[in-house]
C-alpha cells in the first residue's frame, strides 16, 4: 500500500445532457449503478464510489486499482461487459488517454498523484487507439449568455421588498411604478409561453386576461435565429415530428399533410404522394419526413392574429418572481414605453415559465482563446451569427476544425461542402472527443453508428413523446428516471442518405478527416490557429492547423447561466432534479412555489429530468401545456374549463375556419 494515495481522473460527457464531468478520484475506484452494491474497501483499501445513470450499467461493473506499478481495470462480472479503446477486455492495465466504454459511457483515462503530477504511462497494450488527457478549463468560461437576455438591471430595481418571501403588493403600488394585474403571466415570450397561451386561449380563457413577457415580439424569433445561424435556412427541414404542431394542439392536420395539400394545388403530386408516403412508412421504409421551417414559422403567424397575441404580449425584460401576500406571483420587469426605459411590476395568479436555453454552450479552451486573442471572427459557436466565414472560405478557400457530431454538426459540414463546391481548396478536419464504435442499446435495440456518427430520427426514441416509453419513463422513480433517460438520451442525429454521401466522398477524396482526442489548447500561431490534442499514436502532441473552428457541440440549459432562473432557485430553495434543472410534478408544476391561490408551471429545457424527456422540442412544449392546463381546470382556475369531446371538435373547427377561440366555452 502507498503512503500516499495515487489519483486518477475520469472524463466524460453526460450522455443525457451533455455536461461535461471530469472528477479525480483516489484509487481503487469502483464504478456501477448502484452505490450501496459496490465495495466500501478494497484490499484494504477505501474505494471511491462512482455512480453511472444506465440500465446498461451492472451493480458493480468495474473497479480500477494499482497493482505491480500500473493501474488497472477489471471487468466485476457486468452483464454487458467493458471495452477499453473500442475491444472487448475483461481485465487490462490501463495506459493515459485511454478510453473505457460502459454502456452509454465513453470514459477517458488520466493519472494524477496527491501533488497533481502526471504519471507515467504503463506500456501501451495492444491495438490501442489514439486518444489524450483533459483539458483544464478556466473558471466561468463554459457558456457565453444568448442574445435577448435582459440586460443589467437598473440601480434599486427590483426595490427592496423583493428581498423578502412574500411581497405586500400594496409596497409595489407605493414605490410608483406601474402595477397591472392578470390570472395568467407567460414568462419567456417564447414559443414555449405562445403554446402555453394557446391552450389557455383554447381552454376558454380571454385574451385580457392573460399577458406574455418577452423581448422578441414574434414568439419564434430566437428560435428562427437560432436555426439560421446553425446553417438552417428557411427553406430546409427542421428536425421535428410531422404531427407536432406549435400552432395546433390537435396536430391534425400535420405538416406533411399541409406540406401534401398544398403541393397538390400546385399540380406537384408526385411530391404530394411522397410526402405522405415519408409519414406511413418512415422510419423503417422511408426517410422521415420533417417540415420546413418556413412552413412551421407560417403556421404560428397565423395562430398569432388567431388567438390575439399582438393583445397579449408585452416587452418585458424579467428581473424577478416573488410570492405575495395574497397568495398570488409579482414579476418585475424592465419595458419599453413611448417615453423611453421603464420599470413595472405585473401581479398574476398562475404563471408559467419558459424561458428557453438561457446560453450557448462554448467549449472552455474555445472561449480561453477567445477571451486571450479578441477573435471572434475565425473562432465561432454554430449558433452565432457566422455566415461571413462561408463566404471567406468560397473566396479564399482553407481549413475548417469542426468539435461536436450531433444534428448541428451535420448541418454545418452540409453548409461547408456547400461552399466547397464554389471552391474546392477547402478541407474539414473534424476532431470529436472519442470514436464511436457502437450505438447506444436500450433491451434488444441498438442505434446505427456511420463514421462515428449516431444515427436517430429526433433527438429522443419516437416513443418518448407518447408511447410505451413516455409511460415507462412517467411511472418511474427518481433513479430509474436517471438511468432511462441517460440509456435514451445522447448525441445523435439524423440519418440523411445526402449527408452520409457528402462524408463517404470526403473520407475517399481525403479533403474531410476525423481526429480524436481531448484538446490540451488552442493558440494564434504564424500558421493558423493550432490546436494541440495528446497523441497516443504519435506518443506525444499532435498539432492540428485549421484558419476557422466551429464548436457546434449545442446550447447551455443550467439553471445558474440564466439570472432570473438562478434568483428563483437561490431565493426559494428550490430543489434541482437529477439533470440540475428545475424539479416538477407530472403537471409540470413547481410545487414548492404552490400559494393557497397560485401556482407556476415551466416547460422546456429548463424541465428536463422529470418524468418527461423530450421536454424542449414542439410536441413536448405542447404535452407540458395541456398537462398544466388540465391541472388549472382541476383546481378550477378562473374562466377555464377542460374540453371535452364536443367543445374539443368545436374549437378544432373554429381553428379550420380561423376564428377567434373566446366565443367557444361559456362560463
Amino acid at each position: 500500500m502507498t503512503a500516499n494515495p495515487l489519483q486518477i481522473q475520469l472524463s466524460w460527457d453526460d450522455p443525457a445532457t451533455g455536461n461535461h464531468r471530469q472528477p479525480v478520484l483516489n484509487v481503487p475506484v469502483a464504478l456501477g449503478r448502484e452505490f450501496g452494491q459496490m465495495p466500501a474497501e478494497a484490499n484494504g483499501k477505501p474505494v471511491s464510489r462512482m455512480v453511472l445513470n444506465s440500465l446498461e450499467i451492472s451493480r458493480f461493473h468495474v473497479l480500477i486499482d494499482w497493482e505491480n506499478g500500473s493501474f488497472w481495470v477489471t471487468d466485476q462480472g457486468s452483464r454487458n461487459g467493458i471495452q477499453v479503446n473500442g475491444r472487448r477486455q475483461t481485465r487490462m492495465a490501463l495506459a493515459r488517454g485511454d478510453i473505457l466504454t460502459l454502456g452509454p459511457y465513453q470514459i477517458t483515462i488520466s493519472f494524477v498523484g496527491r501533488s497533481s503530477t502526471i504519471l507515467p504511462n504503463p506500456p501501451n497494450p495492444p491495438g490501442a487507439e489514439r486518444s489524450q488527457s483533459p483539458p483544464n478549463p478556466p473558471p466561468n468560461s463554459s457558456a457565453t449568455i444568448l442574445p435577448a437576455q435582459p440586460s443589467p438591471a437598473p440601480p434599486n430595481f427590483p426595490p427592496p421588498s423583493f428581498q423578502e418571501q412574500a411581497v405586500e403588493v400594496q409596497d409595489l403600488h407605493a414605490t410608483g411604478f406601474a402595477v397591472d394585474e392578470v390570472d395568467y403571466a407567460a414568462v419567456g415570450g417564447g414559443v414555449g409561453s405562445f403554446i402555453w397561451v394557446d391552450f389557455l386561449r383554447v381552454f376558454g380563457v380571454e385574451a385580457a386576461r392573460i399577458a406574455a413577457l418577452g423581448v422578441e415580439t414574434k414568439p419564434y424569433s430566437r428560435y428562427k435565429q437560432l436555426c439560421l445561424n446553425s446553417q438552417i435556412p428557411l427553406h430546409e427541414r427542421l428536425r421535428s415530428n410531422s404531427d407536432s404542431c406549435p400552432d395546433n394542439l390537435w396536430g391534425f392536420p400535420s405538416y406533411g399533410w399541409r406540406e401534401a395539400w398544398r403541393d397538390l394545388r400546385r399540380g406537384r403530386g408526385k411530391a404530394a404522394l411522397g410526402y405522405l408516403w415519408q409519414v406511413f412508412g418512415e422510419p423503417t421504409l422511408v426517410q422521415t419526413y420533417t417540415p420546413r421551417a418556413e412552413n412551421v414559422f407560417d403556421s404560428i403567424d397565423r395562430e398569432q392574429k388567431r388567438i390575439g397575441w399582438e393583445r397579449i404580449f408585452r416587452y418585458g425584460s424579467v428581473r424577478a418572481i416573488r410570492k405575495t401576500t395574497d397568495g398570488r406571483y409579482a414579476i418585475a420587469y424592465s419595458r419599453t414605453t413611448s417615453a423611453g426605459r421603464d420599470r413595472a411590476f405585473l401581479v398574476a395568479r398562475f404563471v408559467h415559465l419558459a424561458t428557453g436555453y438561457p446560453a450557448i454552450k462554448f467549449l472552455p479552451d474555445l472561449q480561453a482563446y477567445r477571451e486571450k486573442t479578441k477573435d471572434f471572427q475565425s473562432v465561432v459557436n454554430a449558433y452565432e451569427p457566422h455566415d461571413s466565414l462561408y463566404k471567406q472560405l468560397e473566396q479564399d478557400g482553407g481549413t475548417v476544425l469542426i468539435r461536436g457530431r450531433g444534428i448541428v454538426a451535420s448541418r454545418v459540414i452540409q453548409r461547408i461542402v456547400e461552399a466547397r463546391s464554389r471552391n474546392p481548396k477547402i478541407r474539414i478536419v473534424h476532431l470529436m472527443r472519442s470514436p464511436k464504435p457502437q450505438g447506444q442499446k436500450f433491451g434488444r435495440a441498438r442505434r446505427s453508428v456511420n463514421n462515428h456518427f449516431e444515427f436517430q430520427p429526433f433527438n429522443w426514441p419516437k416513443a418518448c413523446w407518447g408511447g410505451d416509453l413516455r409511460v415507462q419513463l412517467e411511472g418511474a422513480n427518481p433513479q430509474q428516471r436517471q438511468n432511462l433517460i441517460a440509456d435514451w438520451g445522447g448525441t445523435t442525429t439524423a440519418d440523411r442518405s445526402d449527408w452520409r454521401l457528402m462524408v463517404d466522398r470526403g473520407l475517399e477524396e481525403g479533403w474531410y478527416r476525423f481526429e480524436f482526442g481531448q484538446v490540451e489548447r488552442v493558440e494564434r500561431e504564424s500558421d493558423g490557429i493550432i490546436t494541440y490534442i495528446e497523441n497516443r499514436e504519435y506518443k506525444g502532441t499532435l498539432r492540428l492547423e485549421a484558419d476557422f473552428i466551429i464548436d457546434a457541440t449545442g446550447l447551455d440549459a443550467d439553471v445558474t447561466a440564466s439570472p432570473l432562473l438562478d434568483d428563483l432557485v437561490t431565493h426559494y430553495a428550490l430543489p434541482l432534479n437529477s439533470a440540475g434543472r428545475l424539479s416538477t410534478n407530472e403537471a409540470f408544476e413547481l410545487v414548492e412555489m404552490r400559494t393557497n391561490r397560485g401556482r407556476m408551471y415551466t416547460a422546456g429545457a429548463i424541465a428536463f429530468g422529470g418524468s418527461y424527456a423530450p421536454v424542449d422540442s414542439f410536441l413536448g412544449l405542447q404535452y407540458s401545456a395541456l398537462r398544466s392546463a388540465d391541472d388549472l381546470a382541476a383546481c378550477r382556475a378562473p374562466h377555464l374549463k377542460k374540453l371535452n369531446p364536443f367543445t374539443s371538435l368545436g374549437q378544432w373547427l373554429k381553428w379550420v375556419a380561423n376564428r377567434e377561440p373566446q366565443s367557444a366555452i361559456s362560463h
